[in-house]
């Protein structure tokens, strides 16, 4: 954070310009504390070293969160009322669901929604 300018618009507010690679490792960190954060507040389970590639290498977070919690498609989809082939869709990137569902999604796997989204989303 060495090439931080600083600047104060005309109605006094102090902001702060900096390069986007220092903005872009800045919320890395925030994401990075947070999900720490998430994790010793026993939100997010610890994962051994093989369930952490089976996430990165998962269609979706969605999809290995489901499977890590032993439930079928069928299953899941029943408990948040949507259609078995839906939620295949949507752990597929074929459909989106709106914010309701995703919260129903994270309350039946016991976890934070945040959890359930993958970044380039």
């Amino acid at each position: 954070m060495n090439n931080v300018a600083y600047v104060t618009t005309p109605g006094g507010e102090e902001l702060a310009i900096l390069p986007r690679s220092e903005l872009e490792a800045l919320r890395e960190s925030l994401d990075h504390a947070q999900a720490l954060g998430s994790f010793r507040a026993g939100q997010i389970p610890g994962l051994t070293p093989d369930e952490a590639r089976a996430l990165v290498t998962a269609v979706s977070p969605l999809a290995f969160w489901r499977r890590y919690r032993k439930l079928t498609q069928a299953v899941l989809s029943a408990s948040v009322g949507v259609t078995q082939n839906y939620l295949s869709e949507i752990e597929n990137g074929k459909r989106g669901g709106d914010v309701a569902l995703w919260l129903r999604l994270a309350r039946a796997l016991e976890l934070p929604v945040e959890s359930l989204i993958d970044e380039g989303d």
